[in-house]
Protein backbone atom coordinates (compact mmCIF):
# COMPACT_ATOMS: atom_id res chain seq x y z
CA UNK A 1 0.00 0.00 0.00
CA UNK A 2 1.11 3.30 -0.37
CA UNK A 3 0.85 6.38 1.33
CA UNK A 4 -2.16 7.82 -0.74
CA UNK A 5 -3.98 4.81 0.11
CA UNK A 6 -4.61 6.53 2.95
CA UNK A 7 -4.94 10.03 2.22
CA UNK A 8 -8.71 10.65 2.46
CA UNK A 9 -7.95 9.19 6.00
CA UNK A 10 -5.47 11.65 7.07
CA UNK A 11 -6.93 14.18 5.85
CA UNK A 12 -10.59 13.55 7.55
CA UNK A 13 -8.94 12.17 10.60
CA UNK A 14 -6.06 11.96 12.70
CA UNK A 15 -3.81 14.13 10.08
CA UNK A 16 -0.76 11.82 10.34
CA UNK A 17 -0.10 8.45 8.63
CA UNK A 18 2.41 6.90 11.22
CA UNK A 19 -0.25 7.85 13.67
CA UNK A 20 -2.95 5.89 11.76
CA UNK A 21 -0.40 2.61 11.42
CA UNK A 22 0.18 3.03 14.99
CA UNK A 23 -4.08 3.26 15.87
CA UNK A 24 -4.54 0.06 13.37
CA UNK A 25 -2.12 -1.90 15.20
CA UNK A 26 -2.51 -1.04 18.92
CA UNK A 27 -4.42 -3.10 21.18
CA UNK A 28 -6.72 -2.68 24.22
CA UNK A 29 -3.96 -3.90 26.92
CA UNK A 30 -6.94 -4.22 29.80
CA UNK A 31 -10.33 -4.73 30.83
CA UNK A 32 -13.59 -6.65 29.11
CA UNK A 33 -11.88 -6.56 25.45
CA UNK A 34 -8.16 -6.17 26.58
CA UNK A 35 -6.09 -7.72 23.30
CA UNK A 36 -8.80 -6.67 20.41
CA UNK A 37 -7.51 -3.88 17.97
CA UNK A 38 -8.43 -0.35 18.97
CA UNK A 39 -10.19 0.33 15.74
CA UNK A 40 -12.22 -2.96 16.28
CA UNK A 41 -13.62 -1.99 20.00
CA UNK A 42 -17.20 -1.85 19.93
CA UNK A 43 -18.48 1.33 19.92
CA UNK A 44 -20.97 1.28 22.94
CA UNK A 45 -17.58 0.48 24.60
CA UNK A 46 -15.58 3.25 23.15
CA UNK A 47 -18.65 5.79 24.49
CA UNK A 48 -18.75 4.02 27.75
CA UNK A 49 -14.55 4.62 28.08
CA UNK A 50 -15.78 8.23 27.28
CA UNK A 51 -18.02 8.55 29.93
CA UNK A 52 -15.61 7.18 32.90
CA UNK A 53 -13.04 9.56 31.12
CA UNK A 54 -9.97 8.03 29.11
CA UNK A 55 -6.73 7.35 30.37
CA UNK A 56 -3.63 9.79 30.14
CA UNK A 57 -1.32 9.16 27.34
CA UNK A 58 -0.65 7.43 24.39
CA UNK A 59 -3.29 5.24 24.72
CA UNK A 60 -5.98 7.53 25.89
CA UNK A 61 -5.54 10.17 22.69
CA UNK A 62 -5.62 6.68 20.78
CA UNK A 63 -8.96 6.36 22.20
CA UNK A 64 -9.94 9.45 21.88
CA UNK A 65 -9.62 9.40 17.82
CA UNK A 66 -11.49 6.13 17.71
CA UNK A 67 -14.35 7.58 19.81
CA UNK A 68 -14.30 10.98 16.99
CA UNK A 69 -14.25 8.77 13.98
CA UNK A 70 -17.06 6.28 15.85
CA UNK A 71 -19.06 8.37 17.04
CA UNK A 72 -19.12 10.72 14.06
CA UNK A 73 -19.94 7.98 11.81
CA UNK A 74 -16.59 7.86 9.87
CA UNK A 75 -15.83 4.08 10.25
CA UNK A 76 -15.26 3.74 6.87
CA UNK A 77 -12.06 5.15 7.56
CA UNK A 78 -10.58 2.33 9.26
CA UNK A 79 -11.77 -0.09 6.22
CA UNK A 80 -7.51 0.53 4.62
CA UNK A 81 -6.25 0.12 7.67
CA UNK A 82 -7.64 -3.06 8.67
CA UNK A 83 -6.37 -4.36 5.36
CA UNK A 84 -2.71 -3.89 6.59
CA UNK A 85 -0.61 -7.13 7.46
CA UNK A 86 0.36 -6.59 11.36
CA UNK A 87 3.51 -7.84 11.76
CA UNK A 88 3.65 -6.90 15.43
CA UNK A 89 0.57 -5.57 17.30
CA UNK A 90 1.93 -2.92 19.61
CA UNK A 91 0.78 -2.42 23.10
CA UNK A 92 1.35 0.71 25.56
CA UNK A 93 3.27 -0.05 28.50
CA UNK A 94 2.95 3.05 29.94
Amino acid sequence: MTEDTFRPCTESAAGNVDDLMALAQMLMPYGTHKGKLLIDLPEHYVVWLAGEGFPSGKLGEMLQTVYDIKVNGLEYLFKPLRNIPHHKKLGVTE
